[in-house]
């Protein structure tokens, strides 16, 4: 079943569809390895607009899904808020049918009533409604102890509404249209993740300047993946999966190596969007690197020797050996770092 909206929108997993990169024929040697790599990474996408992730991530979203569906679990109890009644009837219906407990409201204010009446493990909720907005009662819930975490689902992907759903902590953003089923993939991946991590930070918010700070694990790291690739929405297919993909490899680099995975440290990142460039700054906690230390140690190899091994290394969802940074370089025009290379900048020109 598809949703719809009177408001603009794109569906989910539109945003970041596989595509093999073309290549230039008067590319440099790492230009023509980094489009090569990108093919085999694109290889491997599903239209979720999850990306591409590594073998371990996949065991991972594999675990959490049998555990949703283990009729040993308890029954988890979703609040649906919408204004519209076909649509609040469509999501309950789909919910109930996959063994959840459901609880509609037809806006903010009757989903506050309802939220002080009873427990509730997840709120699905539109933005914008009478009454009370979805992001009123997000900022009155953000507090509660045991506050449910939140999906957010509207047709209004502009930059301000996905920032505001960002501030108040939404867990979770999906734009309208999109397909029950998807809806119900990510409602499990959100009831089954185990993050104490803090909230996402938003350091500043207006429509060309955005600032984040964001814990240092994988989910936080999707999440905002997610998040920020709508504030493209508008752009053509191509550029978005260019600076999509880059900007995915960058951040997970931050997280994992900068960061060590540990959700008590954070990342700054930073959104700067001019009339003909588009600007992101990652700021990890790490030491840095250098990068002749870049070779692939499980190939025994040199930083000359990627070519030979780098489609076996990516098709196998490995991320040792700086081959993101490879691939970024063919996929924006500009890409630099400090001194210290723990922090990095890189530009996408839009004319």
């Amino acid at each position: 079943m598809r949703i719809e909206s009177s408001g603009i929108g794109f569906g989910v997993g539109s945003v970041m569809r596989a595509r093999t990169l073309p290549q230039a024929g008067t590319c440099s040697r790492i230009s023509h390895l980094a489009a090569r790599l990108a093919r085999t990474a694109a290889a491997g996408l599903t239209s979720s607009s999850w990306g591409r992730r590594s073998s371990r991530q996949n065991r991972m979203a594999a675990s959490a899904e049998v555990s949703m569906t283990n009729p040993d679990q308890p029954l988890r109890r979703i609040l649906v808020v919408d204004d519209e009644p076909s649509v609040r009837d469509v999501i309950a219906r789909a919910f109930q049918r996959d063994g959840f407990t459901v609880t509609v409201a037809a806006d903010g204010a009757e989903a506050l009533e309802r939220l002080d009446q009873q427990p509730f493990d997840l709120i699905v909720v539109d933005v914008w409604m009478p009454r009370m907005t979805g992001l009123e009662l997000l900022s009155r819930i953000k507090g509660r102890p045991g506050a449910p975490r939140a999906i957010m689902t509207t047709g209004d992907n502009t930059p301000a509404t996905v920032m505001a759903a960002v501030r108040e902590q939404a867990f979770w953003y999906i734009p309208k249209p999109f397909r029950t089923e998807e809806l119900l993939r990510l409602a499990r991946r959100v009831l089954s993740s185990t993050s104490t991590a803090s909230p996402i930070e938003v350091v500043s918010a207006t429509p060309n300047w955005v600032e984040l700070l964001v814990p240092c694990e994988h989910e936080a790291a999707f999440r905002v993946y997610d998040f920020l690739i709508q504030l493209e929405a508008e752009l053509p297919l191509e550029t978005r999966e260019k600076v999509g993909h880059a900007f995915r490899e960058l951040l997970l680099n931050a997280v994992e190596w900068g960061g060590e995975l540990d959700p008590s440290r954070r990342v700054r990142i930073s959104f700067l969007r001019a009339k003909r460039v588009l600007v992101y700054r990652i700021d990890d906690p790490g030491q840095g690197f250098k990068f002749e230390d870049l070779a692939p140690a499980s190939f025994g190899g040199s930083h000359h020797d990627f070519g030979e091994h780098a489609p076996g290394l990516a098709a196998a969802g490995g991320r040792s050996g700086g081959l993101g940074i490879l691939m970024t370089h063919a996929l924006v025009d500009e890409l630099i770092y400090n001194e210290k290379r723990n922090e990095v900048v890189f530009m996408k020109y839009l004319d």
